[in-house]
């Protein structure tokens, strides 16, 4: 008599006794990795003494808001407040989000579906930067930015942050996927090529759209290179700048409280939109080959 099998889905949506030996197996070590974002968390909230006790402890014991109100009281020493870093990162990265997830898509799909001349080289060029990091271009960088008039200007923030060379190369492979069948269809009934991208594209492209929104955002939101290389002015400056400096601001000891409150700041917002869009950036990873 036959036996019969059942297939186990890799990741079920439901708790089935299958899943009993893999979460032995990755609740240890699940906590274990937690341990770091617990202190983050307990770090931001201990008074002054418990920040400056030895041995230190781990969790807090009477947590306080103090931390939090002594940051946004002190201001630069131009008198520039906390909340106008805050809003120069917010303004960047909601911008710099968009403007990229916006020229990744737009240029995936004239890359993958569309044929003219210089297909195939821009497809090599994109490739090729993808070899350098930020640092081995960062004189050519600031010669390109000088000659186009950036320096000290709030656009320097931007411009310079729109082009992702890896989110170009997963939406290109995402799209690849994608019928041409169903783009000649679309053509056929009357549709443009925007159209074909905003209604078609772009909702089969998603889990690529939520890569990209989360390599750009990190990549901005924590950037305080550009602020210290290109910007001269205070009020231009980003928050994560900010938080760069107040360890030689002030002194290190009495200013332990709001430079724990100032890393929970940058480190939240990560953990947020990772938290929601992780399981995109999985399929992306799955569809693109990339392991």
């Amino acid at each position: 008599m036959a036996k019969k099998f059942h297939a186990i889905k890799i990741n079920p949506k439901k708790f089935t006794k299958d899943q009993i030996p893999f979460l032995l197996l990755v609740l240890p070590v699940a906590s274990f990795m937690m341990l770091p974002l617990l202190y983050i968390f307990n770090h931001a909230f201990k008074p002054f003494d418990e920040l400056i006790e030895y041995p230190p402890k781990f969790f807090v014991r009477r947590p306080t808001l103090d931390n939090f109100f002594d940051l946004f009281d002190v201001a630069s020493s131009t008198g520039i407040p906390v909340t106008r870093y805050l809003f120069n990162s917010i303004l960047i990265t909601v911008l710099v989000v968009g403007l990229s997830v916006f020229l990744a898509t737009i240029s995936g799909y004239a890359l993958s579906k569309m044929k003219f001349h210089l297909n195939t080289y821009l497809t090599k060029i994109n490739t090729v930067a993808m070899m350098f990091v930020g640092t081995a271009v960062i004189i050519p960088r600031y010669l390109v930015i000088e000659k186009m008039g950036l320096i000290d200007n709030f656009l320097v923030h931007i411009v310079p942050m729109i082009a992702i060379p890896v989110g170009l190369f997963l939406v290109k492979q995402f799209i690849d996927q994608i019928p041409d069948d169903l783009i000649e269809a679309a053509k056929i009934d009357g549709a443009s090529h925007f159209t074909i991208y905003r209604k078609i594209i772009v909702p089969l492209i998603s889990p690529a759209i939520a890569t990209i929104a989360i390599l750009s955002f990190q990549g901005v939101w924590n950037n305080a290179d550009i602020s210290a290389t290109f910007i001269n002015s205070d009020s231009l400056k980003t928050f994560a700048f900010y938080m760069s400096t107040l360890s030689s601001a002030s002194n290190s000891v009495a200013g332990a409280g709001i430079t724990a409150v100032a890393s929970l700041i940058m480190f939240l917002p990560n953990l947020i939109i990772f938290i929601f869009l992780q399981s995109k950036v999985m399929n992306t990873m799955a569809h693109s080959g990339i392991k």
